[in-house]
C-alpha cells in the first residue's frame, strides 16, 4: 500500500490534471461550436436598408385629399367674400378693386400651397416605410404596400444619379437590361446608408455608379 501523503498528492494531483483537462475540454467545445456555425451560417444573407416612417400610415395614403380641401376651403372663403361685399358692374369700379386683388391671391395660394406642399411631400416622404434588399444575385425593391421591384444584378448596366433635380432629394437610377428589355428602380439620397448600398452594389456588378 501507498503511504497516506502519497495517496493525497495523487489525489491533488489528478484534480488538478481533471480541471485542466475540463477547461481545455471546453475550451475545444466553445472552438468546434464556432467554427460550425461559421461553416454553417449562410453568407449570402441579404442586406436591408430602410426609409424610415415619419408620418402615419393613413397620412400617407390620403395626405393630398386633407391639403385640397384645406385649399379649397380657402378659396370658397375668398369668394365668399368677393360675393359679399363685391359690386358688380360692366364698368371698372375702383370699389371693388381691391377686393378683385383678394380674390386672385386667395385663389393663387389656395391652389398653390396644397401643390407645392404635395410635390415637396412626395420627395421627401414618398419612399418613407419602402425598403431595398440586397441579395448576391439581385436587389429587390419592396415598398410600403407590399409590391415588389427586382433586378438581378447579373443584368445592371448603369448606375447614375439624375442630372437636374427637380424635387429634392436627388435619386440615384439603378439600370438593368436584358437583350432588348430595359428595367429600372431608384433610391433617394435620404435613405439610410445609401452610400453602403451602391458601393456593394458597385462591387458586385462592376458598374461604376456615376454620382454627384
Amino acid at each position: 500500500m501507498l503511504p497516506m501523503h502519497r495517496v493525497v498528492l495523487c489525489n491533488k494531483q489528478n484534480k488538478n490534471i481533471a480541471a485542466s483537462l475540463s477547461r481545455y475540454s471546453t475550451g475545444f467545445f466553445y472552438l468546434a461550436l464556432s467554427y460550425f456555425l461559421c461553416k454553417t451560417t449562410p453568407t449570402d444573407m441579404p442586406e436591408v436598408f430602410n426609409y424610415p416612417m415619419t408620418y402615419p400610415s393613413w397620412w400617407m395614403d390620403y395626405y393630398y385629399l386633407f391639403t385640397w380641401a384645406f385649399g379649397m376651403l380657402l378659396l370658397a372663403l375668398g369668394w365668399a367674400v368677393f360675393f359679399r361685399f363685391g359690386k358688380f358692374s360692366y364698368g371698372v369700379d375702383l370699389g371693388c378693386l381691391w377686393k378683385s386683388i383678394v380674390l386672385v391671391l386667395m385663389t393663387t395660394v389656395s391652389l398653390g400651397v396644397p401643390n407645392y406642399y404635395n410635390t415637396r411631400f412626395v420627395g421627401e416622404h414618398g419612399q418613407d416605410g419602402d425598403s431595398v434588399k440586397l441579395s448576391l444575385d439581385k436587389v429587390l425593391y419592396l415598398d410600403r404596400k407590399g409590391v415588389e421591384k427586382q433586378l438581378k444584378l447579373a443584368d445592371v448596366t448603369a448606375i447614375y444619379q439624375e442630372s437636374i433635380t427637380y424635387n429634392p432629394p436627388p435619386k440615384i437610377f439603378i439600370v438593368a437590361a436584358k437583350s432588348a428589355d430595359r428595367d429600372s428602380l431608384f433610391i433617394t439620397k435620404n435613405l439610410p446608408g445609401y452610400e453602403r448600398l451602391i458601393s456593394e452594389l458597385t462591387k458586385r456588378t462592376g458598374v461604376p455608379a456615376k454620382l454627384r
